[in-house]
């Protein structure tokens, strides 16, 4: 019993020190990528525009508020000139990027520059496209810092010069719920990238 109980525990260490030593290599090779300033930003073509749930237990998902504010004030800065809305649209009643556009058409962006990406069923789908479908080797993601650290080294992964605009954080603590996911998710990133895993869906080439 001694002997599986110190087996168990070493297996803990070494599984929290693989955990705790990807994440600092995600962080390190993308620092210096994100801002909450748009007058730090490059002009770039488009704003990619990381997709998630409008409402979280029957209220508006401050996640979600915060990404259609930054969206909003990078378009209209004019460091951008499109908008890429990316999400998950698995069911006619779940459509991010539709609830996406829509809000930012109510706050006066133009719908002709907006464009939906409907394929967007991950951040992998979503920085994949960008460049294969959509035709952008630059790009300004949008999202939360700590998603946007996840994008960018994507970003990096797959040739696209990328820089993020880090959306408010309505829960910056590395205790909630959010950032453990992000612990494991740039795990499962590193993963997939080392295992050359591509979007789920590409498709015709659009031109922004």
């Amino acid at each position: 019993m001694k002997r599986l109980q110190k087996y168990f525990f070493h297996s803990v260490i070494i599984a929290a020190l693989v955990l705790m030593s990807i994440n600092v290599f995600v962080v390190w090779v993308v620092r210096g990528t994100t801002t909450d300033q748009v007058d730090n930003l490059p002009q770039n073509t488009a704003g990619l525009v990381l997709g998630t749930s409008k409402y979280s237990q029957g209220r508006i998902n401050l996640y979600y508020k915060y990404r259609i504010d930054a969206a909003e004030e990078l378009y209209k800065s004019g460091k951008v000139k499109k908008l890429i809305v990316s999400g998950d649209n698995r069911a006619v009643n779940y459509n991010e990027p539709l609830k996406m556009e829509n809000d930012l058409i109510a706050r006066g962006i133009p719908e002709e520059d907006i464009q939906p990406d409907y394929a967007g069923f991950r951040t992998l789908d979503s920085v994949v496209r960008a460049k294969e479908v959509f035709g952008q080797e630059r790009v300004t993601v949008i999202s939360q810092e700590f998603h946007n650290h996840r994008a960018i080294f994507i970003a990096k992964s797959r040739g696209v010069d990328a820089v993020g605009y880090n959306a408010r954080d309505p829960f910056p603590s590395w205790l909630s719920q959010t950032h453990i996911r992000e612990i494991f998710a740039r795990v499962k990133l590193v993963w997939d990238i080392t295992t050359g895993k591509d979007a789920t869906v590409l498709g015709d080439e659009i031109n922004l």
